[in-house]
């Protein structure tokens, strides 16, 4: 059976109305979550995993899914309306948003985003499905070395890209490690770093990590936060002229090649493919003065790039087993427990399971796009709801999720705590995204260089002698080396640290 047919019975599953509708909850939970400041997809993602539990894992995952890229979308209608982006990714579209918004033009400045949203997020899951059964097929000729060594890359690359400090970065992915190692010994089957307690022999919960670190971690940093007020401005008319359109097919066009390719390196964040849109709009544009002032390409671009990239960070998680970010490394988590091991065995395994879900972001944006306008008013209203009341309302559902998984009073104390590790890892500015990467990808990297060891009898050298692993860890010793390079080059210039 082709790709294609697999696609559409992927579609069969996904217009089921169980699914279909869990998929509209995804994107409607994952624009709120956009809209409100602060929050950002990785906590949303976090806090909301305890409510599919129940489902089944199609119904779960495309939820998932759902509210992350619905969160890449919800952040672009506080970025135009009160100058505030709902989450990082969307920060570049104040730049022009808002000033259109103060020009009265916030209907069409929320219209493309809407259309460059859905173009990007759309063209870019037509080249998952061009470009996942491949890769997949390369993948499944990997032995436990190459995973071993593919894996290290992944960490290389988000370490080298999630901070400006390598340092901080490290210290986070040894933290990471550390706590994988918690629980019993895969090999020899004793306990370890338990310290006689109970609950913790089958290892620290994933939920309660991410729940902690993103979720509490995100409402102690947010209750230091002051409330804007929301920008008055006429939002009715949400027509786009033809110049609009001809100005923004260009930045849309680029902005979605420009997302799908950022989208399949593991560790670029979905901060940097934004800027480097704004950039190179402005840099093309023949009016180059103009951009901050209102310009509809500096919304076009950026907001194209920001859900193409949402779609593309799909490709290594599935393909791969390698999640680019702190929130594809959660949706990866919520694919483990329910006995999903992501990676290219998915295609083969379970070909319902995959291909539905990739059937559903087809689905989604289309859903997005009809949210998107139409109800600009309703997400507006929620953001004159008292900061207060929103972070006790997150508050309490972290502590029902967390409790319902395992009606254990241990796993909410174990989100408290990663709550203040959260909270003062973001107050150091230390990145909390390694910290997570190798806390969910631990196990498999234990599993992958036991196994490697296994096979040469304890002698290292098998990750050198075969060349494609040999080749990938080179790779991460370049990465780390040129990384270290420009962190020392910044220190002796005393613009920064390492």
């Amino acid at each position: 059976m082709n790709t294609w047919q697999l696609l559409m019975q992927g579609f069969v599953t996904v217009l089921q109305p169980a699914n279909l509708t869990f998929a509209v909850i995804g994107c409607v939970l994952g624009m709120v979550v956009g809209v409100l400041p602060g929050v950002g997809p990785a906590a949303g993602t976090a806090v909301l995993i305890p409510v599919t539990m129940s489902m089944s894992p199609t119904a779960a995952i495309i939820m998932l899914a759902a509210i992350y890229y619905g969160a890449m979308y919800g952040g672009t209608i506080t970025s135009v309306l009160l100058n505030m982006p709902g989450e990082a990714s969307s920060a570049v579209t104040c730049l022009d948003g808002y000033e259109m918004a103060k020009r009265g033009r916030a209907g069409p400045a929320l219209a493309i985003a809407a259309i460059g949203s859905f173009v990007g997020g759309t063209l870019a899951t037509v080249g998952l499905v061009a470009v996942a059964v491949p890769m997949s097929r390369l993948a499944l000729s990997f032995g436990p070395p190459e995973f071993f060594a593919l894996m290290i890359v992944g960490l290389s690359l988000v370490m080298g890209l999630a901070s400006q400090s390598l340092v901080r970065a490290l210290i986070a992915a040894i933290l990471g490690l550390l706590m994988a190692q918690v629980g019993i010994d895969p090999v020899m089957g004793a306990p370890r770093f338990a310290f006689g307690e109970v609950a913790l022999l089958d290892g620290l919960g994933i939920v309660p990590v991410v729940m902690g670190l993103f979720g509490i971690g995100e409402i102690l940093l947010n209750v230091e936060s002051k409330a804007k007020q929301v920008f008055v401005t006429d939002k009715t008319s949400l027509t786009l002229t033809r110049q609009d359109l001809k100005d923004s097919a260009g930045p849309i066009a680029r902005g979605s090649v420009l997302g799908f390719f950022l989208g399949l390196i593991p560790g670029v964040g979905a901060i940097v493919p934004t800027y480097i849109s704004y950039a190179i709009e402005k840099r093309i544009s023949k009016t180059p003065e103009r951009f901050g002032k209102g310009m509809i390409q500096g919304v076009a671009g950026p907001e194209t790039t920001n859900n193409a990239y949402a779609n593309a960070a799909f490709v290594p998680l599935f393909t791969l087993g390698i999640p680019g970010a702190a929130t594809t490394a959660i949706l990866m988590g919520a694919l483990m427990m329910n006995g999903l091991v992501p990676g290219p065995t998915l295609f083969t395994d379970q070909p319902q399971f995959i291909w539905a879900v990739i059937a559903s972001f087809f689905v989604g944006n289309f859903i997005l796009l009809i949210l998107s306008l139409p109800f600009i008013p309703l997400w507006v209203s929620i953001l004159k709801i008292p900061y207060a009341i929103l972070l006790t309302l997150v508050l309490g559902l972290c502590v029902v999720g967390v409790y319902s998984l395992s009606n254990n009073v241990f796993d909410i104390g174990v989100m408290l705590a990663f709550g203040v590790i959260g909270y003062v890892f973001k107050k150091l500015d230390i990145p909390t995204a390694p910290m997570v990467l190798t806390f969910v990808l631990g196990p498999l990297m234990e599993r992958g260089l036991r196994q490697s060891l296994e096979m040469s009898q304890g002698d290292f050298s098998i990750f050198f002698m075969r060349p494609l692993s040999g080749s990938l860890l080179l790779m991460a010793v370049v990465i780390i080396a040129v990384l270290s390079f420009r962190a020392f080059a910044v220190v002796r210039g005393g613009d920064g640290e390492i």
